[in-house]
């Protein structure tokens, strides 16, 4: 099958890698004029692990990544408030969790794409996606170029996907309250005593780092801001040095071990679930049709299983029609990630809590949590709809005692 796919991203890459080892000819069309560099790093959970290996892509992933021991959380103040055994989780799941610059899992996936003879074009930026007079969807280019494959994938993303608007109209993505302040922290020596990801709560601030090495370091610092106040200064370096000036290290030491003209700045927005993912032969994948907030720690990995699973709906629907496919493809990824896009919110508006009191119950709550039960409660939910140990059969399950647990992806 000709299958064109918008965005060269994670969800776009993976998907075409899944799809060309079932003998399909995707053609990728990216809108940057070069690999993307945005974003700092991403956790891939084991969920991601088991599709990674799945696709041939695991070993490359470690040679380049980290393997957290543990997360802890912290207040502000440095108070112990409990954590997650990540060793625990990835022996209940089955596979291994990494940590890797967002960069270099894109260099990954775009080496993986070229040995497979996958064509991936930059600089073809979609303009509109129109149907034909025998209601099949056709791109159009801003150069002026159009495709008309046998089926498109829209993986353009959560801001301004083409794919998206042309399947659900106008579904505006939604700011839901603060900043995120992302960085790589580099240095001759460790900034950090150990591989495990630290995660430090305050009133209306958060500021999480992730080691890929004790001395390479990605981050992300965040705070409860209107919309209309979600810029920063000219000099973020000094914003942000000031506002966690009294955090625990390492803290401070990572932020001044980071080019200040490395820093992004992020007003984090979300989408609203979609009841359909498709149109005529449109389907969305990864970010355009399910952007859930960093708090669910989710979002490359689900990009992934969305690779995985669309692979399978189409072996297994082989000889069916698109429609039967994309049906049984919905059936599966709508419910699980509409779930986790709702957790992300509920743990966004806790973890965001301005109100002392409500910091207070939080932070309680998440001391009293029990390790163990919050290793299962992941492994069920993150593992649902996949052949490894500790996946859920069922939402009540999977959603069960995710509560007290707040996630940086």
């Amino acid at each position: 099958m000709d299958i064109g796919i918008l965005g060269g991203g994670i969800a776009g890459l993976s998907a075409a890698l899944a799809l060309r080892k079932q003998g399909h000819n995707p053609r990728v069309y990216e809108r940057r004029a070069a690999p993307a560099t945005m974003g700092a790093g991403v956790t891939l959970w084991p969920n991601a692990g088991f599709v990674l290996n799945q696709l041939g892509l695991l070993q490359d992933i470690a040679a380049l990544g980290g393997r957290p021991l543990a997360m802890r959380r912290q207040d502000a103040m440095g108070n112990a408030l409990g954590g997650l055994d990540i060793g625990l989780l990835d022996r209940t799941m089955g596979y291994p969790t990494h940590t890797v610059l967002r960069r270099h899992l894109q260099q990954v996936l775009l080496e993986h794409a070229e040995r497979a003879g996958i064509a991936v074009e930059f600089g073809r930026r979609a303009a509109a996606i129109e149907l034909d007079a025998q209601g099949k969807a056709v791109a159009h280019f801003d150069h002026g170029a159009s495709i008309r494959p046998d089926l498109l994938l829209g993986a353009d993303g959560r801001m301004e996907s083409v794919a998206r608007r042309f399947v659900a109209g106008d579904n505006t993505p939604v700011y839901q309250g603060f900043v995120n302040w992302i960085g790589v922290a580099q240095a001759p020596h460790a900034l950090v005593d150990d591989m495990a990801i630290q995660d430090f709560w305050g009133a209306g601030l958060r500021f999480g780092c992730v080691p890929i090495r004790p001395e390479r370091v990605y981050w992300a610092a965040a705070q409860a801001r209107p919309l209309n106040e979600a810029k920063s200064t000219a000099d973020m370096h000094e914003e942000l040095e000031k506002l966690f000036a009294q955090w625990p290290e390492p803290v401070a030491r990572i932020i001044r071990a980071t080019p200040a003209n490395a820093i992004r700045l992020i007003a984090v927005h979300d989408l609203e679930p979609l009841p359909a993912w498709s149109r005529a032969n449109v389907l969305l994948i990864g970010d355009a049709a399910h952007a859930p907030l960093p708090t669910s720690g989710q979002g490359a990995c689900q990009a992934l299983e969305d690779a995985w699973h669309l692979a399978r709906c189409m072996d297994d629907g082989a000889g069916g029609s698109l429609e039967e496919i994309f049906q049984a493809f919905a059936k599966i990824r709508v419910p699980k990630t509409a779930r986790l896009a709702e957790q992300g919110r509920v743990f966004a508006r806790g973890l965001f809590a301005t109100d002392p009191q409500s910091c207070r119950i939080r932070n309680e709550r998440a001391k009293a949590s029990d390790p163990v039960r919050d290793v299962q409660a992941l492994a069920a939910g993150w593992g649902e709809g996949l052949p490894m140990p500790g996946g859920a059969d069922s939402a009540s399950e999977a959603g069960e005692g995710l509560g007290s647990l707040y996630r940086m992806e």
